[in-house]
Order: C-alpha cells, then sequence, then structure tokens
C-alpha cells in the first residue's frame, strides 16, 4: 500500500489539568482532558483526548496519552485512536510524534495505519499537523 501524507491543522476546545499527588514537589504529575477540533486532512469536531503529564520543572515536562478521533480522514468517514509522545521545553515549545493505535480503524479508516506529529508554541491559536497513513 502506498503512503498518504495529509496535513492540517487544530485547535484547542478545552484543557482541564489536576495534579496527581503533590502539588509541590518537582518533578511533579498531571493529568489533563482535552478537547480538540482538527481541520484539514483530518476533520473532526470535539476529540477527546488523556495525557499524563510530568513536569521536571515548572516549564519543562514529558507526556503521553491517548486521543479518540471520529471524524473524516481525507473524506474516509470513521474513526481512530491515537498514542501520543512528547516533551514541553521552557520556551513554550510542544513537540509531539503520534502514532495509530494497531485495529483502532473503523468505519471507512478500517485497517487505518500511520503516524505523525506537531509543534506547538506557546499562544499560537492553531497548531498544524503532518500525518502519514496507509489503509487496506
Amino acid at each position: 500500500m502506498p503512503t498518504t501524507r495529509t496535513t492540517g491543522h487544530f485547535t484547542f476546545a478545552d484543557w482541564k489539568e489536576h495534579p496527581v499527588g503533590p502539588a509541590d514537589t518537582a518533578p511533579r504529575l498531571a493529568h489533563a482532558a482535552v478537547t480538540n477540533t482538527f481541520h484539514g486532512g483530518i476533520e473532526a469536531a470535539a476529540t477527546h483526548c488523556e495525557y499524563s503529564i510530568v513536569y521536571v520543572t515548572e516549564k519543562t515536562g514529558t507526556y503521553t496519552g491517548m486521543e479518540l478521533i471520529t471524524g473524516r480522514l481525507d473524506g474516509r468517514e470513521g474513526g481512530f485512536a491515537l498514542e501520543e509522545r512528547g516533551h514541553f521545553d521552557a520556551d513554550g515549545t510542544v513537540h509531539c510524534t503520534f502514532e495509530v493505535v494497531a485495529g483502532s480503524g473503523s468505519g471507512e479508516l478500517a485497517g487505518l495505519r500511520g503516524s505523525g506529529g506537531f509543534t506547538a508554541r506557546h499562544g499560537e491559536d492553531a497548531v498544524a499537523y503532518g500525518f502519514d497513513y496507509e489503509l487496506d
């Protein structure tokens, strides 16, 4: 199967974060529930995303998460899950890579495989993403 590259952007519709364990120590652990809206190759409103975050300092750390996306991928309707990993720097830059969870594609996206990523900068309204994928 040939690999297809698609791009677009997403916006944060909601971000709810709370500490897990002591909030006044370093490192510290937090959990965030996030809602995103995707435009471009991925069209999806109100995705569901859960992050576990480790703050090494007040402004640096790493995170992992899972995001459920229901909508369209280059015109094909269905859903899939992404496993996300990333880190954030003191200057407010967030680096993320993601991969489709094997077997999670549904509808016209059954058999979806792929990976991608984004770099976000604090204060941006929209974040550009790139996604390379294959469909059976």
